[in-house]
């Protein structure tokens, strides 16, 4: 059965009957999914006390997470797909399988497809004004800081995850999901071992943060719960 979840007035398809699917489907392959998620994580630079902090956010909806981040903390010369956004104090950004997570093929192949990695990838990145927490009301939003020189290498981790085909700006590849949202090309291969999730990870600790990858969302969150008051 498929779970449908509201969000800001607009249906969204959950995917936890696709996971369940997979991990029989893919068996072989969860002994080095279960390693990945325990596998120790780069530190990275840490805020020494005393030293500005800015605020990210780990956002999670369904079994998807993505990182917000307030616009005008992004350094300039970076992440040019941003100023689509003109009117956003935040920006919301994810990353998953294309035709999955832009509602092309949700079906069985179209999953089997996102976990054998026989599909294209995309960025979907949301637009809004207000707290994140507000926002994402219906999700679970973890406030986390990071140094100004830790976010500057998390937006160039999101900034080199388009796929521009040479050209100075990606041009979207249609409306996201909620709100004032698009869908961009990414370059990076979604698998079983390779999720949204994973992604989120990544970008995290490109900015010093130490988290593991993690295939679930629950694997991510429950690290970022962790990190809540560290350093402050």
């Amino acid at each position: 059965m498929i779970r449908t979840a509201y969000r800001n007035g607009v249906a969204v398809m959950g995917v936890s009957w696709v996971a369940a699917l997979l991990k029989v489907v893919l068996l072989a392959a969860l002994p080095m999914a279960i390693g990945a998620c325990s596998s120790p994580a780069p530190t990275g630079a840490h805020r020494q006390h005393g030293e500005p902090a800015l605020s990210i956010y780990v956002v999670a909806h369904d079994d998807h997470t993505g990182i917000a981040l307030r616009r005008a903390d992004i350094p300039a010369g970076l992440w040019p797909e941003s100023r689509d956004f003109p009117q956003a104090e935040f920006l919301e950004v994810g990353w998953g399988a294309r035709d999955y997570y832009m509602g092309r093929d949700q079906g069985f192949s179209g999953a089997l497809k996102a976990a054998l990695g026989q599909t294209q990838s995309v960025l979907h990145v949301a637009g809004f004004r207000g707290s994140p927490a507000e926002y994402f009301r219906g999700g679970e939003v973890i406030e986390l800081s990071v140094t100004a020189d830790g976010l500057e290498r998390m937006v160039r981790a999101i900034n080199d995850a388009y796929d521009r085909a040479g050209a100075a700006v990606a041009a979207p590849l249609g409306p996201g999901l909620y709100g004032d949202s698009r869908f961009y090309p990414a370059w990076q291969q979604f698998n079983l071992l390779n999720t949204c999730n994973v992604w989120t990870a990544r970008v995290l600790r490109s900015g010093g943060l130490p988290v593991a990858d993690a295939i679930t969302k629950e694997g991510l969150m429950s690290q970022a719960r962790d990190l809540v008051g560290r350093d402050r």
